[in-house]
């Protein structure tokens, strides 16, 4: 049986089971959406009032789920619009497929109105970028979109797809499996990576000092359980980047926060001064290593990764093992000894009682808020981010116990990501109460997305920490150049009162750490979309920061 292009695509959307997109129509993808009117109830669309919200959507929705994102947007400026959303995944490995639409190949290649080539766009930010150019090629090229997005180390692929084919009518047959499912899948192989893993065993058993560093591989594979028996097993203290965060519980005391720029002084410390460092499923990216020649001076380095070309990309590392962390930590942890490094945890302890408060004479603390956040929540929840000030903020203060429930932008730092993100955290996880920490300067970026968030009803907190300035970029004029404060004072130039109350969201405003809990408790306890617009002054930074160019040893506390 014959049908068109269109219904080509959702069928093999519906194949790997998706049941979830996030759009926004156009000319060129017409078909699609007619398409789409015909599965209701199959598939849920939903509008997003920017394409590039509709691909934060899809991103926040892959990153708390597990699952592929989806995005649909039309060709032309439609296309472009998802750009910096597909590089926002891409630096952080994260799935999402996005199609496009494309002018009919008859008009391709003369200027049509809306074409443009978003293939070679972009080309360089994600795993595949590809232009369907027969409907007999449709099927096997979204089914094969799926599988790239999600297995090995993740990340974003693009399908453009001509107006032409989309209407035109082909054979259609169904694929009895799902093809992103990897089952099974080994990427680990001791014939490759056996010496090494047997180096690496005989590494840890004779450390003394060790040091586990966690980054969003071990998030991406699931593998937390075994990530805890590691860290119980050979008795290490742990730390973690941005993105690794939740791996590993917040409250353990093991556990001793993230690492580098704006990395706790117990683990600047532990990483300058530990004589093995296993990183596991990391990337050494610069906000991590700060100065090269400085970080983890006294310590031999393994390396665990799926992605071979993170090997001494950053860092001169001692053992790679390539491999899904997950499987390798499975194997690690049948041939590890117990080990006890009773020193060693004491010295890490001590680090920890002498790090400093930064809020001490604040009347609205950021710590107390996310503190406060934390112990009314039971870190049940997931929080997304926008970037800068608010979220290291975040990072730093609040508990996170589970993977998939920090969700934040970290290699390309995204302003305007967190709202988008926490829509589609709130689709993929529903009953699931989802927060999101904003600052003004990112919250203005996208803030027409209140209109979907309005529109269907999310039940959403919007924490906004408004300083009334570019946080981050502030804070840096501030401290490294001369106080000479070049466009980042933002001023009162929008009510975030009035305009939630122009979407028809509830507000509420702190301005007193003496307010927090009770509008915090009375927020969470409703089940709709709320904004908090929480009054934090200019002059608050974030500490710890690590001077650029200094080792991350030499962090400064205040």
């Amino acid at each position: 049986m014959k049908i068109k292009g269109a219904e080509v695509l959702l069928k093999c959307m519906m194949e790997q089971g998706v049941d979830t997109v996030f759009g926004y129509p156009g000319g060129a993808v017409l078909p699609i959406y007619d398409a789409l009117y015909a599965a209701k109830g199959k598939i849920t669309h939903i509008s997003t009032s920017h394409e590039q919200g509709a691909a934060h959507a899809a991103d926040g929705y892959a990153r708390s789920t597990g699952k592929v994102g989806v995005v649909i947007a039309t060709s032309g400026p439609g296309a472009t619009n998802t750009v910096t959303a597909i590089a926002t995944a891409y630096m952080d490995s994260v799935p999402i497929v996005v199609f496009t639409g494309q002018v009919a190949r008859s008009l391709l290649g003369k200027d049509s109105f809306q074409e443009v080539n978003i293939k070679d766009i972009t080309a360089s930010i994600t795993k595949k970028s590809c232009i369907v150019e027969k409907v007999e090629d449709l099927a096997d090229t979204v089914r094969e979109a799926f599988q790239i997005a999600a297995s090995g180390r993740p990340g974003p692929v693009v399908v453009d797809i001509p107006k032409d084919i989309q209407s035109a009518e082909v054979e259609y047959e169904p694929s009895r499996s799902k093809l992103y499912e990897i089952k099974e899948k080994k990427y680990f192989s001791l014939d490759e990576y056996g010496d090494n893993f047997n180096k690496a065993i005989d590494m840890i058993n004779r450390s003394e000092r060790p040091v586990i560093y966690s980054g969003g591989g071990t998030v991406t594979s699931g593998a937390q359980n075994e990530l805890m028996e590691l860290v119980e097993k050979i008795d290490s203290p742990i730390t973690c980047s941005l993105m690794g965060i939740g791996a590993f519980p917040g409250d353990n005391e093991y556990y001793m926060g993230m690492v580098g720029m704006h990395g706790s002084r117990c683990s600047n410390y532990a990483v300058s001064n530990c004589d093995l460092l296993i990183a596991i499923g990391a990337r050494f990216s610069d906000r991590v290593i700060s100065k090269v020649s400085a970080f983890a001076p006294k310590a031999r380095i393994i390396h665990i990764d799926i992605d071979p070309k993170e090997f001494g990309k950053n860092v001169d590392i001692d053992v790679a093992i390539k491999g899904d962390v997950k499987e390798v930590l499975q194997k690690l942890n049948c041939k590890l000894k117990k080990t006890d490094h009773r020193d060693w945890m004491d010295k890490i302890k001590q680090w920890k009682s002498e790090q400093r408060e930064p809020f001490k004479e604040c009347k609205l603390s950021p710590k107390f808020i996310m503190d406060t956040l934390y112990n009314l929540t039971g870190g049940d929840c997931i929080v997304t981010t926008e970037v800068g000030q608010n979220q290291i903020w975040t990072a730093q203060y609040f508990k996170f116990l589970k993977p998939r429930t920090f969700v934040s932008s970290g290699g390309l730092g995204t302003m305007g990501f967190g709202l988008g993100a926490s829509i589609g955290a709130s689709m993929g996880n529903p009953g699931k109460k989802v927060i999101n920490v904003a600052g003004d300067g990112s919250f203005k970026m996208n803030s027409t997305e209140l209109a979907t968030v309005a529109k269907y009803k999310l039940p959403i907190v919007q924490l906004l920490l408004n300083n009334r300035a570019l946080g981050m970029v502030y804070q840096w004029q501030d401290m490294f150049y001369g106080k000479r404060f070049s466009n980042t004072e933002l001023g009162p130039d929008v009510d975030f009162m009035k305009l939630g109350e122009a979407y028809g969201i509830k507000t509420f405003k702190i301005e007193d750490n003496s307010q927090v809990e009770k509008c915090l408790k009375e927020a969470l306890d409703l089940n709709e979309p709320v904004i908090i617009e929480c009054d934090i002054d200019r002059k608050e930074k974030v500490f710890p920061i690590v001077p650029p160019g200094a080792a991350i040893e030499d962090l400064v506390e205040e």
